[in-house]
Protein backbone atom coordinates (compact mmCIF):
# COMPACT_ATOMS: atom_id res chain seq x y z
CA UNK A 1 0.00 0.00 0.00
CA UNK A 2 3.05 2.77 0.95
CA UNK A 3 5.00 1.61 -1.92
CA UNK A 4 1.85 2.35 -4.44
CA UNK A 5 0.93 5.42 -2.54
CA UNK A 6 5.19 6.10 -3.23
CA UNK A 7 4.43 5.67 -7.36
CA UNK A 8 1.24 7.61 -7.65
CA UNK A 9 3.20 10.80 -5.94
CA UNK A 10 6.20 10.27 -8.54
CA UNK A 11 3.82 9.92 -11.55
CA UNK A 12 1.62 12.88 -10.59
CA UNK A 13 4.85 15.11 -10.27
CA UNK A 14 6.66 13.84 -13.25
CA UNK A 15 3.47 14.73 -14.88
CA UNK A 16 3.65 18.54 -13.57
CA UNK A 17 7.01 18.70 -14.20
CA UNK A 18 6.12 17.76 -18.15
CA UNK A 19 3.55 20.69 -17.62
CA UNK A 20 6.09 23.01 -16.78
CA UNK A 21 8.25 22.63 -19.77
CA UNK A 22 5.20 22.95 -21.88
CA UNK A 23 4.01 25.97 -19.82
CA UNK A 24 7.14 27.65 -20.23
CA UNK A 25 7.54 28.25 -23.92
CA UNK A 26 5.12 31.20 -23.60
CA UNK A 27 7.18 34.07 -22.85
CA UNK A 28 4.29 36.46 -22.14
CA UNK A 29 3.78 34.63 -19.09
CA UNK A 30 4.14 37.16 -16.00
CA UNK A 31 7.82 36.83 -13.95
CA UNK A 32 6.96 36.65 -9.99
CA UNK A 33 9.75 36.49 -6.94
CA UNK A 34 10.25 33.66 -5.14
CA UNK A 35 11.56 34.12 -1.57
CA UNK A 36 14.29 31.53 -0.25
CA UNK A 37 16.73 30.09 2.40
CA UNK A 38 19.28 32.53 2.95
CA UNK A 39 22.13 31.96 0.80
CA UNK A 40 19.85 29.02 -1.19
CA UNK A 41 19.46 31.73 -4.43
CA UNK A 42 21.56 29.37 -6.80
CA UNK A 43 20.65 26.17 -5.63
CA UNK A 44 16.76 26.95 -6.46
CA UNK A 45 17.95 28.57 -9.38
CA UNK A 46 19.32 25.52 -10.43
CA UNK A 47 16.66 23.23 -9.48
CA UNK A 48 13.69 24.83 -11.10
CA UNK A 49 15.61 25.50 -14.18
CA UNK A 50 16.49 21.14 -14.22
CA UNK A 51 12.53 21.16 -14.10
CA UNK A 52 12.14 23.28 -17.15
CA UNK A 53 11.05 27.14 -15.91
CA UNK A 54 12.63 29.95 -16.72
CA UNK A 55 14.65 31.62 -14.03
CA UNK A 56 16.63 34.99 -13.53
CA UNK A 57 19.12 35.49 -10.41
CA UNK A 58 20.76 38.79 -10.82
CA UNK A 59 24.23 38.88 -9.61
CA UNK A 60 27.24 41.40 -8.58
CA UNK A 61 30.85 40.79 -7.89
CA UNK A 62 32.47 41.44 -5.08
CA UNK A 63 35.84 41.45 -3.63
CA UNK A 64 35.86 39.39 0.10
CA UNK A 65 39.02 39.88 1.89
CA UNK A 66 40.23 37.48 4.43
CA UNK A 67 43.42 37.50 6.55
CA UNK A 68 45.86 35.75 3.84
CA UNK A 69 43.80 36.86 0.79
CA UNK A 70 41.03 38.08 -1.14
CA UNK A 71 38.71 36.76 -4.07
CA UNK A 72 35.97 37.97 -6.00
CA UNK A 73 32.70 36.62 -5.64
CA UNK A 74 29.79 36.73 -7.38
CA UNK A 75 26.34 37.22 -5.47
CA UNK A 76 23.30 38.08 -5.19
CA UNK A 77 21.91 41.41 -5.89
CA UNK A 78 18.61 40.21 -4.08
CA UNK A 79 19.93 37.85 -1.17
CA UNK A 80 16.95 35.37 -0.69
CA UNK A 81 14.83 36.51 -3.96
CA UNK A 82 14.82 34.58 -7.44
CA UNK A 83 12.89 35.66 -9.93
CA UNK A 84 10.65 32.64 -12.03
CA UNK A 85 8.73 33.40 -15.10
CA UNK A 86 5.07 31.82 -15.05
CA UNK A 87 4.80 29.00 -12.20
CA UNK A 88 1.40 29.56 -10.85
CA UNK A 89 -0.40 26.87 -13.01
CA UNK A 90 2.65 24.05 -11.26
CA UNK A 91 2.97 25.75 -7.51
CA UNK A 92 3.26 22.20 -6.28
CA UNK A 93 6.65 21.73 -8.39
CA UNK A 94 8.06 25.69 -7.62
CA UNK A 95 7.03 25.13 -3.77
CA UNK A 96 8.54 22.05 -3.03
CA UNK A 97 11.85 22.78 -4.62
CA UNK A 98 14.35 22.65 -1.78
CA UNK A 99 15.04 26.05 -0.71
CA UNK A 100 12.00 27.88 -2.04
CA UNK A 101 9.78 29.40 1.14
CA UNK A 102 7.15 30.44 -1.48
CA UNK A 103 5.95 33.36 -3.60
CA UNK A 104 6.57 37.04 -3.23
CA UNK A 105 2.81 38.94 -2.99
CA UNK A 106 -0.31 40.12 -1.33
CA UNK A 107 -2.96 38.62 0.03
CA UNK A 108 -2.09 34.97 -0.51
CA UNK A 109 -1.97 36.02 -4.27
CA UNK A 110 1.44 36.15 -6.14
CA UNK A 111 2.16 39.00 -7.10
CA UNK A 112 3.41 39.74 -10.88
CA UNK A 113 6.49 41.68 -11.34
CA UNK A 114 6.13 43.97 -14.53
CA UNK A 115 8.68 42.77 -17.27
CA UNK A 116 9.36 46.29 -17.69
CA UNK A 117 11.03 46.42 -14.12
CA UNK A 118 13.02 42.62 -15.07
CA UNK A 119 14.44 43.90 -18.38
CA UNK A 120 15.57 46.93 -16.65
CA UNK A 121 17.58 44.92 -13.87
CA UNK A 122 18.90 42.30 -16.42
CA UNK A 123 19.98 45.15 -18.80
CA UNK A 124 22.08 46.96 -15.81
CA UNK A 125 23.52 43.71 -14.51
CA UNK A 126 24.79 43.16 -17.79
CA UNK A 127 25.53 46.67 -19.09
CA UNK A 128 26.94 48.69 -16.01
CA UNK A 129 28.47 48.06 -12.73
CA UNK A 130 25.47 47.53 -10.47
CA UNK A 131 25.38 46.75 -6.49
CA UNK A 132 22.74 46.62 -4.04
CA UNK A 133 21.79 49.56 -2.52
CA UNK A 134 19.29 50.18 0.34
CA UNK A 135 15.74 50.99 -0.95
CA UNK A 136 14.96 54.76 -0.82
CA UNK A 137 11.47 56.27 -1.78
CA UNK A 138 10.10 60.04 -1.70
CA UNK A 139 8.96 60.97 1.56
CA UNK A 140 11.85 59.07 3.65
CA UNK A 141 14.38 60.79 5.99
CA UNK A 142 17.87 60.47 4.90
CA UNK A 143 21.05 61.45 6.30
CA UNK A 144 24.39 62.52 3.98
CA UNK A 145 26.98 59.87 5.23
CA UNK A 146 29.98 61.35 3.39
CA UNK A 147 31.51 64.36 1.62
CA UNK A 148 31.02 68.15 2.33
CA UNK A 149 27.14 67.57 3.64
CA UNK A 150 28.21 64.29 5.77
CA UNK A 151 25.69 64.34 8.97
CA UNK A 152 23.21 66.81 7.42
CA UNK A 153 19.37 64.99 7.58
CA UNK A 154 16.47 66.03 5.52
CA UNK A 155 13.68 64.95 3.19
CA UNK A 156 13.97 63.33 0.18
CA UNK A 157 11.83 64.51 -2.57
CA UNK A 158 12.43 63.37 -5.43
CA UNK A 159 15.17 61.27 -7.76
CA UNK A 160 16.90 62.63 -10.17
CA UNK A 161 18.86 60.23 -12.57
CA UNK A 162 19.48 56.56 -11.61
CA UNK A 163 22.15 57.67 -9.19
CA UNK A 164 21.53 61.07 -8.18
CA UNK A 165 18.94 62.09 -5.09
CA UNK A 166 17.47 65.76 -4.44
CA UNK A 167 17.13 66.25 -0.59
CA UNK A 168 15.13 69.20 1.17
CA UNK A 169 16.83 70.72 4.06
CA UNK A 170 15.49 73.10 6.93
CA UNK A 171 17.97 75.53 7.31
CA UNK A 172 16.81 78.72 9.82
CA UNK A 173 12.81 77.28 9.19
CA UNK A 174 13.44 77.12 5.21
CA UNK A 175 13.83 74.75 2.93
CA UNK A 176 17.08 74.27 0.48
CA UNK A 177 17.29 71.80 -2.33
CA UNK A 178 20.97 70.07 -2.56
CA UNK A 179 21.95 67.25 -4.98
CA UNK A 180 24.10 64.41 -3.35
CA UNK A 181 25.43 61.34 -4.29
CA UNK A 182 22.67 58.69 -3.70
CA UNK A 183 25.47 56.15 -2.69
CA UNK A 184 25.84 58.48 -0.11
CA UNK A 185 22.52 58.44 1.99
CA UNK A 186 20.88 56.28 3.89
CA UNK A 187 17.57 56.18 4.95
CA UNK A 188 16.73 57.13 8.77
CA UNK A 189 12.94 56.68 9.08
CA UNK A 190 10.17 56.95 6.70
CA UNK A 191 7.70 59.82 5.78
CA UNK A 192 5.60 57.81 8.48
CA UNK A 193 8.19 58.21 11.39
CA UNK A 194 9.09 54.38 11.51
CA UNK A 195 12.42 53.17 10.54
Amino acid sequence: MLESTINQGSESLSAVRGDVREAQDDSTAPWYALHTRHQHERLVARSLAGKGFETFLPQYTVVRRWSDRAKELSVPLFPCYVFLRGGLDNRLAVLTTPGVHGFVGFAGHAAPIPQVEIDAVRKAAQDATIEPHPFLKCGDWVRVTSGPLEGVEGVLVRKKNSFRLVLSLELLRRSAAVEVDASAVERVRSAEGSS
